[in-house]
C-alpha cells in the first residue's frame, strides 16, 4: 500500500515516529516536499519527490501523474488542508478540509466558535500590510496578544500592553513576516494544558495531555511540558465540546487551552500529533504503537475501542534555550540511559559551532530532554539533576 506524506523541512515525528511506524506496517512511503534535499539526505531509502505542498492542485497533480495512492497523510501545521483536499479527491479517508482550515486559521476559528455559540473571545485581524492601527480601532481589552493568523511553535506570539504597544509590536511582525496576516485577541488567563486526542470519525480516543510551562512575558516559549494522564472530566467535556463545533474528529488533534477558575479556553487547535519530541514521550507513557495508530486511520482502518494504554506513567519534556545570540561552544550530546527506574533521552537541536541570533521562540531550543518513569516525583528529580550538571556555552 502505497501512502503519500506532505511535508516541509523534516522533523522528528516524521523521522523518529512516522516513518519507523509506516515500515513496521509495511507501507510505500512516498514523500512530497518542496523542500527534497534534506529529506533525501535524512532517509535516502524513502521515495523524495519534489513538489509545491502548499498548493492542493499541485499536490493532486503530483499524485495523479505518480503512483496510486492509498493514502494521503501529513503532520505539517501548514498542510493539513491540502492533504484533507488531496485525500478526498481522490476518495481517500481522511479529515474534513472545512475542519482543518478552521483549526490552522486562528482568526476563523474565533469566528466559528462564536458562531456555534460555544465561545467568544474578542479578536480582530489585519492583512499582509495593512496598518495595524486597524487592530487598534477594533477595541480590545488590554493586555492583548498579538500573533500570525496561521503562524505555529510561538513564534512572533507577544503580549501588548496597550494600544501604541500593539502597533509597534504588529509592526515588527510585520517586518520579519511581511507576507502573513495576523491577528489580535483579548489575553485569556489561566495556566495552560494540552490535550491528546485519536480519533476515526466514529471512535474518539483521549490520550491525556500535558500542563506547559511558559516563559515570562511578553513572549509564550513553551520551556516544559509534564505528561497528565488525565484532566478533570468537566475540563475535557468543555475542550471536547468546542472540538466538536470546530468539527475535529479524525486523526490525531493537539489542543492548547488555558483553564481560569474552570472554565477551559482554547487557545489553539493543532490538527496534528503534538510535537518537540512530546509524541515520542506520549507513546513511550501510554506503552502503545501511537503512530501506527495514526496512520492506519488515514488507511481507513477503524480505531480499536479500547487503545489498552498503560497507565501510571510520569513523563517531563523539557528544554535547554538560549539566553543570548551567539555561537553554540558546548553543549551535552545525545544519549540514552536509565537512571533511578527513569529512562533519560536527550537529543541536541542545535549542532556544536553554529552561529544563531536570539530568537525569542522555540527557535532558541539548544537540546530536548524527555524522562520517563512510575513515579513523577522520581522523574523531576532526575531531570532536575541533569539540568544542574550540564551546561550549554554561547560565546559571543
Amino acid at each position: 500500500m502505497r501512502m503519500y506524506l506532505l511535508a516541509l523541512n523534516p522533523t522528528d515525528s516524521v523521522t523518529d515516529g512516522f516513518l519507523p511506524a509506516a515500515a513496521r506496517l509495511g507501507l510505500d512511503i512516498t514523500v512530497l516536499t518542496d523542500q527534497p534535499a534534506p529529506h533525501r539526505a535524512k532517509y535516502p531509502e524513502i521515495e523524495v519527490l519534489q513538489c509545491d505542498v502548499h498548493d492542493f492542485r499541485a499536490v493532486i497533480n503530483r499524485i495523479a501523474t505518480h503512483e496510486p495512492a492509498d493514502a494521503v497523510f501529513t503532520n505539517s501545521d501548514h498542510l493539513q488542508t491540502q492533504a484533507a483536499l488531496a485525500a478526498e479527491y481522490f476518495g481517500l479517508p481522511g479529515k474534513d478540509w472545512q475542519a482543518a482550515l478552521r483549526a490552522k486559521n486562528k482568526a476563523e476559528m474565533r469566528r466559528h466558535l462564536a458562531a456555534m455559540g460555544v465561545d467568544t473571545v474578542r479578536s480582530a485581524e489585519i492583512a499582509p500590510g495593512q496598518d495595524p492601527s486597524a487592530l487598534v480601532e477594533a477595541r480590545l481589552p488590554y493586555p492583548c496578544v498579538v500573533k500570525p493568523r496561521e503562524g505555529v511553535a510561538s513564534e512572533d506570539v507577544i503580549l501588548a500592553e496597550g494600544p501604541e504597544e500593539l502597533v509597534a509590536r504588529a509592526k515588527e511582525i510585520q517586518a520579519r513576516r511581511p507576507q502573513a496576516a495576523l491577528v489580535a485577541e483579548e489575553f485569556l488567563a489561566g495556566q495552560l494544558y494540552s490535550l491528546e486526542t485519536l480519533g476515526d470519525g466514529n471512535v474518539r480516543h483521549v490520550l491525556g495531555g500535558f500542563r506547559s510551562r511558559i516563559s515570562a512575558p511578553p513572549t509564550f516559549i513553551e520551556e516544559r511540558h509534564d505528561f497528565l494522564a488525565s484532566h478533570p472530566k468537566a475540563v475535557v467535556e468543555q475542550v471536547l465540546a468546542q472540538l466538536d463545533a470546530l468539527g475535529v474528529s479524525f486523526g490525531a488533534c493537539h489542543t492548547e487551552f488555558v483553564v481560569h477558575e474552570g472554565r477551559a479556553r482554547l487557545i489553539e487547535v493543532n490538527y496534528r500529533i503534538i510535537g518537540d519530541q512530546c509524541d515520542l514521550v506520549l507513546a513511550q507513557a501510554l506503552d502503545i504503537p501511537l503512530f501506527e495508530h495514526i496512520l492506519r486511520t488515514h488507511l481507513g482502518e477503524p480505531l480499536p475501542l479500547s487503545l489498552d494504554a498503560r497507565t501510571g506513567a510520569a513523563a517531563r519534556v523539557e528544554y535547554a534555550l538560549a539566553d543570548r545570540a551567539g555561537t553554540l561552544t558546548s553543549a551535552p550530546e545525545a544519549f540514552d540511559e536509565t537512571v533511578d527506574g527513569v529512562r533519560l533521552a536527550y537529543r541536541p537541536l542545535r549542532a556544536l559551532g553554529t552561529e544563531h541570533p536570539y530568537y525569542r521562540t522555540n527557535r532558541d531550543y539548544l537540546g530536548v530532554l524527555r524522562a520517563t518513569g512510575a513515579d513523577q516525583a522520581a522523574v523531576d528529580r532526575v531531570a532536575d539533576a541533569f539540568f544542574a550538571t550540564e551546561r550549554w556555552e554561547i560565546t559571543r
